[in-house]
């Protein structure tokens, strides 16, 4: 199973959260947000995948910025459309992310198919992610291409035991963001040590 450990903000923060080797860490690059990182954080390790998150940004400083941060994935968490993300993923693979409510048409999803490398599914709110709220996955079971999806949205420790039972055949990870926070960009270690044992435990 995919682990993306969104929003780290801190180098001493990142080494820590290193340790602890999860697939993917997210760097959030929307101004907006209260994750922003406004400073070059880095560390060399193949044990994770870097994630950019970009909001309705433009292509050349998704470039800029890819090159600095040495970025493996970009991540569009806003309302790009097709031939944007068509010529985002010549620059890295993309996730792509829908905001959930219940009212979500999947066959949305359906234009965005060929150029994704991961669909991200997050919980509709006014902002772009880190609500910290949990839409219904019950819902999931309507999502039907290829196209494999990471859950995001207000993933807690409680939902341990829950992420371990979901069986659909394109769910490949989880996203963990503002339940496992100290501070907005903090990372609460022990948390995150407890999600990964409990996550792995007879698996």
């Amino acid at each position: 199973m995919v682990i993306k450990v969104c929003g780290i903000t801190s180098q001493e923060n990142l080494l820590e959260v290193s340790e602890l080797e999860f697939n993917m860490i997210g760097l959030n690059f929307y101004p907006h947000s209260k994750r922003y990182l406004e400073k070059y954080i880095y560390l060399e390790s193949e044990n994770f995948k870097r994630v950019g998150v970009f909001v309705n940004e433009n292509l050349d400083s998704i470039i800029k910025t890819k090159g600095l941060h040495n970025l493996d994935f970009i991540q569009l968490h806003g309302d790009e459309d097709l031939p944007f993300c068509e010529q985002a993923s010549k620059i890295a693979p993309i996730i792509k992310v829908f905001r959930i409510d219940k009212y979500f048409d999947f066959e949305i999803c359906n234009e965005f198919d060929s150029c994704s490398k991961y669909f991200l599914f997050d919980t509709f709110t006014s902002n772009y992610g880190g609500s910290g709220e949990k839409f219904d996955w019950t819902i999931l079971s309507a999502y039907t291409l290829s196209t494999p999806f990471i859950l995001s949205g207000g993933i807690s420790l409680e939902d341990v035991e829950d992420i371990k039972t979901i069986s659909h055949p394109q769910f490949a990870g989880v996203d963990l963001n503002s339940k496992f926070e100290i501070s907005p960009g903090i990372k609460d270690y022990q948390k995150l040590k407890q999600f990964k044992n409990g996550i792995t435990k007879d698996s």
